[in-house]
């Protein structure tokens, strides 16, 4: 089937992150829970959740039915419709930032929106990034996503080295790029260039690279230097909103930010995207002197997939749940490893976790994650993958609110046997 897609299909796949399947991009017939089957038939325990959004796991029956439901009064009014002003007061309750909001279909076009408004707002036209950070696939964030380490340059004065071909120059002079969780640099920054700065971009959990959660006191100073110059707080909880509870990382670490995007888990996979903020930054969108428009946002199915995902989680309590399943699978990994000699680290705060090959006995940003021996992880998961378990290449692992004990620990011993033979 993938030498057959690559005749139509640019590359064989419809995102890059899909060419690199195990042990080629594989087709997928259906998915029910935990599981996934694949066209031949094989079943798979899956810990990607496609990427992350599954947090009900495949075709949770209540989503699958408010969404028929939604999907026969109509799809597209291109006008407003009661579930779309419900979700954003669910979400205004639940989240602490939420005095506004504004739904769109992806993180990408979120963050843009949010970028935008930090400029409309201050006057200002750059905006701090974190290496390693991923804030979607557009022009003036496609910097500083990966590298090499001899790459990178100094540390105080990153290289902010290109994701892909195709990016215009000035895209460049839109950010300055730092390492993350150094509050002393970046404060340092600051201070000297803050009259330029519009905003600060993070990632409250850097969950694309590592898994990584802040030092103490790192978000707070975040928080502290951007109210002391004006500066717009923007959390990208594409991957942590709704996994680390229904505040959001900014309710589980409690420090709350101007503005924030959410997609993946609100809709268990449905696309959409929620820009999120306090009155005085989302104000401007409400005036129209700031430009957010989309043909699809808010679109029927996925507001109401959105509002049955968040009702099963308040209702189940779900996060107390992945919490305890992920720091079971955490010490799972973790014993195999030292039973059977292995250098594999596991970080994360449970709901989503990293795994990897590497000597450093703490792994606090980017660079620190260029120690992963990723060739010996590759290894790891297509063993892993022989055995029924799928996983993401890359080392992240996401739980659902479906996964059982039994599961979990199916996983680990597939993880023991195979860390015995590498």
């Amino acid at each position: 089937m993938f030498e057959r897609a690559k005749k139509s299909l640019a590359g064989g796949v419809s995102s890059e992150f899909r060419k690199f399947g195990y042990p080629a991009p594989l087709f997928y017939s259906h998915g029910q829970g935990s599981k996934i089957v694949d066209v031949d038939e094989n079943e798979y325990l899956d810990f990607t959740l496609s990427q992350g959004p599954l947090i009900l796991g495949h075709s949770h029956p209540q989503v699958l039915a408010s969404v028929e439901k939604a999907s026969r009064e109509g799809q597209l009014f291109a006008g407003q419709h009661l579930q779309e002003m419900e979700l954003a007061e669910t979400i205004q309750r639940l989240v602490p930032c939420a005095e506004l909001v504004r739904f769109s279909l992806s993180g990408s076009e979120a963050d843009h929106a949010a970028l935008r408004v930090a400029r409309a707002v201050t006057g200002r036209q750059k905006f701090i990034r974190f290496e390693g950070h991923y804030h979607g696939w557009l022009d003036n964030v496609a910097y500083g996503v990966g590298g090499a380490l001899d790459a990178l340059g100094e540390r105080e004065h990153p290289t902010a080295v290109p994701w892909t071909q195709g990016l215009p120059d000035s895209a460049r002079d839109e950010f300055i790029l730092l390492p993350w969780n150094d509050l002393d640099l970046l404060t340092q920054t600051v201070e000297a260039r803050h009259d330029e700065i519009a905003a600060i971009i993070t990632e409250p959990v850097m969950c694309n690279s590592g898994c990584i959660v802040p030092k103490p006191g790192f978000l707070e100073g975040l928080r502290e230097l951007c109210t002391r110059f004006g500066i717009a707080l923007i959390f990208d909880e594409v991957i942590t909103g709704f996994r680390l509870g229904l505040g959001g990382a900014q309710g589980y670490f409690g420090v709350t930010p101007d503005l924030a995007v959410f997609a993946k888990a609100i809709a268990n996979g449905y696309p959409i995207s929620v820009l999120a903020g306090q009155r005085k930054w989302m104000q401007p969108i409400a005036d129209g002197k700031v430009i957010h428009a989309g043909t699809l946002n808010s679109g029927n199915p996925s507001v109401a997939a959105a509002l049955a995902t968040l009702g099963v989680l308040e209702r189940d309590g779900s996060h107390v749940r992945m919490f305890a399943l992920g720091g079971r699978l955490a010490k799972g990994l973790r014993e195999a490893a030292k039973d059977t000699h292995q250098n594999l680290k596991v970080t994360g705060p449970g709901p989503m976790l990293q795994a990897g090959f590497t000597d450093l006995d703490a792994i606090h940003d980017y660079r620190d994650t260029l120690s992963y021996d990723r060739a010996k992880y590759g290894r790891f998961v297509a063993a892993m993958h022989e055995r029924g378990i799928r996983l993401i290449g890359r080392g992240l692992w996401y739980l659902s609110a479906v996964h059982t004990e039994a599961e979990v620990d199916e996983a680990i011993a597939a993880a023991r046997v195979v860390l015995g033979e590498l």
